[in-house]
């Protein structure tokens, strides 16, 4: 296969607005740990990176490797679609399923694009 197949774009995309949403998190909680007054200041700073960090990272997991067809992408994307499962679990017990039912189903239909056959074909031919 030539191109990209839609699976792979579609996984791409996925991981890239996970990416978003942790890196928007992590500027979050910066801004409001500068220009508020923390509890714990080494907590909220750690958390800010954290989230950063994981942003950052997972936006390069979708575009140094999935939408540019590298094989090594597709690990830590399943991995953390893997992870958002029980956070979305956590969320639904935690009274709030708005955020956690839309987390678990970005987190399978993101597994399913990893796991499809035509994601397999590009990332790993004919074998």
């Amino acid at each position: 296969m030539n191109g990209r197949p839609l699976t792979l774009l579609i996984a791409a995309a996925v991981v890239a607005v996970e990416g978003l949403v942790a890196l928007g998190l992590g500027v979050f909680v910066a801004v409001e740990t500068l220009t508020g007054t923390p509890d714990d200041m080494t907590s909220a700073v750690a958390e800010a990176v954290f989230g950063l960090l994981v942003g950052a990272g997972l936006l390069w997991v979708a575009w140094g490797g999935l939408f540019r067809m590298e094989r090594w992408g597709r690990s830590p994307a399943v991995v953390t679609q893997i992870f958002m499962l029980p956070v979305g679990g956590t969320l639904i017990t935690s009274d709030l399923p708005q955020l956690g039912i839309p987390l678990i189903v970005v987190a399978l239909a993101g597994l399913a694009a990893l796991l499809a056959p035509p994601t397999t074909h590009a990332l790993y031919g004919d074998g």
